[in-house]
């Protein structure tokens, strides 16, 4: 008897479960035609980015192999292409390069090559960072003290690796221009952050007991 009763639930589920695909038969193949095409894109989708970033780095590496100071003007116009692309590697790689072999370009320029940079490509937290305190670094040279301590704003009043690179570039800053008193506010905060650079540190304390000893 017991056995009778397994043997019409057992039948009386199949039944169900065949009932449910015959009755959901049109929104099962829809969403199973969903997920492959899902998949489908996804893959497809993986190959374009790797094949464009292929071909972003052999532009890139094609620049740095022919580049030739005599012709500026075209690899000059060739890197800011790879710049307008956007990348997380190439585009940054390709603003140090217009920096580092002097490609004639404003001060005005560079900084809007680096705020494209900072602002719309998708970098990790410490490589835009890193970019930051690089725009502020090419920025030392001639920026007011205002303009270059917003620049590093973001570094500084972070816990980033960077912070304490960029404390000591306002630290020296100030130094170089006889604002002993600024330069010190600023070396001491590099010695109260636990994160410091030990380069840094070691850098800050040569500073302070070199020039700073009463």
């Amino acid at each position: 008897m017991d056995e009778d009763i397994s043997i019409i639930n057992s039948n009386t589920r199949n039944e169900k479960i065949k009932n449910f695909f015959i009755n959901n038969k049109k929104t099962l193949i829809l969403s199973l035609t969903l997920i492959i095409l899902i998949v489908i894109f996804y893959f497809a989708y993986g190959e374009i980015q790797d094949r464009k970033t292929k071909s972003l780095s052999d532009k890139y590496n094609n620049i740095v192999v022919n580049f030739k100071p005599s012709n500026k003007n075209f690899f000059k116009k060739e890197l800011v292409g790879i710049i307008n692309v956007k990348d997380t590697t190439y585009s940054p790689l390709a603003l140090y390069f217009i920096i580092d072999n002097e490609i004639q370009s404003s001060s005005e320029e560079i900084n809007n090559f680096f705020d494209t940079i900072i602002n719309e490509v998708s970098l990790d937290k410490e490589i835009k960072n890193l970019i930051i305190y690089k725009k502020a670094l090419y920025n030392a040279d001639f920026e007011t003290e205002n303009n270059l301590i917003d620049i590093l704003k973001p570094v500084i009043n972070s816990n980033s690796v960077w912070k304490s690179h960029a404390l000591y570039l306002i630290a020296e800053y100030f130094f170089d221009k006889n604002e002993k008193q600024k330069a010190k506010d600023f070396y001491n905060q590099i010695l109260n952050f636990e994160k410091s650079n030990e380069s840094i540190v070691i850098e800050t304390q040569k500073r302070l007991n070199r020039d700073f000893s009463e």
